[in-house]
């Protein structure tokens, strides 16, 4: 005889690995709003959520078209423009009386220094208060682009790498070599 005939199929979203129920449940027990990151390769996104019964309420959603429509002219997944995109967010979530949310990373690995909370940093600068521990907030430097200008740098010398490396740019007409004086123009229009 069996010891155990009953089987629980677990809910749809968790066999399919798109949400995790026990973080998700913390997360929803603080009664504020969530700051969503999600990234891509060369595209990212921060929404601010909050939970409702009959599902979440989105109350509104950035991604990179809202920085490229401000004139940035880099690559829309790296670090400078995820810091851009998170400014913009915490901008307009204060324009909606939002001032305090908890960050939610979904399945990303949380990394120090990454992307994930460039967005961050760029948030709590604009004024959002959301709680973190400030040792995982990548530097000033890496966060205006430094790290791509040295980059630039180094490969000038090698005219066949520089141009593979940042055609994007200059296809845009940005001097990799000039992106933090762009950075900042991005940024004070944010702040405008």
């Amino acid at each position: 005889m069996r010891s155990k005939s009953t089987f629980t199929v677990p809910f749809r979203r968790k066999r399919q690995g798109r949400t995790y129920y026990k973080k998700r449940l913390k997360l929803l027990l603080s009664g504020k709003y969530r700051f969503v990151v999600r990234k891509s390769l060369r595209n990212f996104q921060v929404s601010l959520v909050k939970y409702h019964p009959n599902g979440d309420k989105v109350a509104f959603t950035v991604n990179s078209n809202a920085i490229s429509k401000l004139g940035w002219k880099g690559d829309n997944g790296n670090l400078p423009s995820a810091y851009l995109i998170g400014m913009l967010a915490g901008k307009n979530a204060l324009e909606k009386g939002i001032k305090e949310a908890i960050l939610d990373l979904g399945f990303n690995n949380s990394v120090r220094g990454s992307r994930l909370y460039a967005a961050l940093s760029g948030a709590i600068d604009s004024g959002l208060s959301i709680p973190l521990n400030q040792d995982v907030l990548p530097s000033k430097e890496r966060i205006s682009g430094e790290h791509i200008t040295k980059y630039a740098h180094l490969l000038k010398h090698d005219k066949a790498k520089y141009e593979k490396q940042f055609s994007d740019y200059l296809k845009k007409g940005l001097n990799p070599e000039d992106i933090t004086r762009h950075f900042n123009e991005i940024k004070g229009k944010i702040h405008g």
